[in-house]
């Protein structure tokens, strides 16, 4: 109910049943006064031909008589002060028009048909309401479709936005009004080239940090192959070693940044094949130097296996990046638990920072103090959204941190025995 569509039909609904309201009334009050202006009219006019018959002597019409049958009170009471008057009330049934004079200490009383009158009055009544209703049903159905058009722009509008938002950037409202100069600009179209025209400034603006990036790490990997060769032929010793390390550590940056620009491009195709998910994720621990045998307190739990349907080489990334981020920021004992279709990477360390639960991983930022670049989580979630599952940073019970990725579990139809 809170939509515009809504609030508009509300709105034009109340105003056209209050016009209706108040013109029926004007009209109602003006003809019932009209009507009963007549009617007085011609009962005013018998009182004074009866009163002249009375004072004549003569028999008084069918429709005049002294102190009559069905005469209303407040008039007997009237002409007993000595005044005239007239008054609508029903006699016999039928409404009629009294007229009352005094006359020699009786009242004087003719009486007008007035059933014509009324009916017209109720017939004028149920005329309105009838023309209400139909003139409150024409306009909202013309009202709804001129609203429902600028709520279905504004729904296409938000529409592409939420596109952007999830990355779309070639995404455009391109509303004819705004590719059109020439036509009138209302207050949507506004709103859609403005909208377009900040999508495609990001867009510009995104493309030449992507561009940027892999044109950085491109340029880089030359050089470093060169230093890395060069650092092979140093004497062994304390300073050859802190030089192979640190080229070590501009290659591993290079080829993450090299990574991160390829998924920034949005161009990334999946291997998809079906794998069990527990010794998967055995040997992603044991290849990291992170397994059982390492020494380095990683526990592998598999509490219930599964088989998924993924990309076995970027799946691996991912839950590397996780285990290698847990040891190197969390504390032990790292614990990784496949749980059917989801596997929970949890440290017992201090945690998550607040930035990351709040807006997730980014790029060059760390807290924890030690070594890294906050490239890992960033590739892991954008791996992670390559293949379709659902990556999730949190707070684990008891205390450390606790990413917990969910796969899209193959299911296997096996053949029915009991068919042939």
């Amino acid at each position: 109910m809170a939509t515009l569509t809504w609030k508009a039909a509300v709105f034009i609904a109340v105003m056209c049943c209050a016009l209706a309201a108040l013109l029926g009334t004007l009209v109602h009050v003006s003809v019932t006064g009209q009507t009963v202006r007549d009617a007085r009219e011609k009962a005013l006019a018998r009182l004074v031909d009866a009163t002249r018959l009375y004072e004549a002597g003569e028999p008084l019409p069918p429709f005049a008589g002294l102190d009559p049958a069905g005469l209303p009170d407040p008039l007997r009471r009237l002409t007993a002060r000595g005044e005239r008057g007239t008054m609508v009330a029903d006699h016999r049934g039928r409404p009629t028009m009294w007229a009352a004079a005094p006359a020699d200490g009786h009242a004087l009383a003719v009486r007008v048909d007035h059933s014509l009158g009324a009916g017209t009055i109720d017939a004028l009544d149920r005329s309105i309401v009838g023309s209400s209703i139909l003139a409150i049903g024409a306009t909202l159905a013309v009202g709804a479709f001129a609203v429902t058009r600028v709520t279905r722009r504004l729904h296409a509008t938000a529409q592409v936005a939420r596109r952007i938002t999830a990355g779309d950037l070639d995404a455009r409202v391109d509303a004819p009004r705004t590719r059109d100069p020439r036509r009138p600009q209302d207050e949507v179209a506004t709103v859609s080239g403005a909208l377009d025209t900040m999508a495609a400034s990001l867009q510009r603006k995104l493309q030449s940090e992507q561009r940027f990036t892999a044109d950085v790490a491109h340029e880089l990997r030359t050089p470093l192959t060169g230093l890395s060769a060069a650092a092979e032929l140093l004497p062994e010793g304390r300073p050859a070693e802190l030089v192979r390390d640190r080229v070590r550590a501009m290659r591993g940056l290079t080829e993450d940044l090299l990574e991160i620009s390829r998924l920034d491009a949005r161009n990334e195709t999946v291997d998809l094949a079906v794998h069990e998910l527990g010794p998967l994720v055995e040997r992603v621990a044991r290849a990291s130097g992170t397994g059982p045998g390492a020494g380095t307190g990683t526990e592998v739990r598999v509490v219930r296996d599964a088989e998924v349907e993924t990309d076995r080489r970027r799946l691996e990334r991912v839950l590397g990046n996780l285990i290698a981020n847990a040891h190197r920021h969390g504390g032990p004992p790292v614990v990784v638990t496949v749980d059917g279709a989801t596997v929970t990477v949890r440290d017992h360390g201090p945690g998550y920072p607040a930035y990351l639960l709040a807006s997730g991983p980014q790029r060059f930022r760390t807290e924890s103090g030690g070594k890294g670049h906050g490239l890992g989580l960033t590739i892991a979630v954008g791996q992670a959204e390559v293949i379709g599952a659902e990556l999730e940073f949190g707070g684990a019970e008891g205390g450390g941190a606790e990413a917990r990725i969910r796969l899209p579990e193959y299911v296997r139809f096996e053949d029915d025995p009991r068919e042939p």
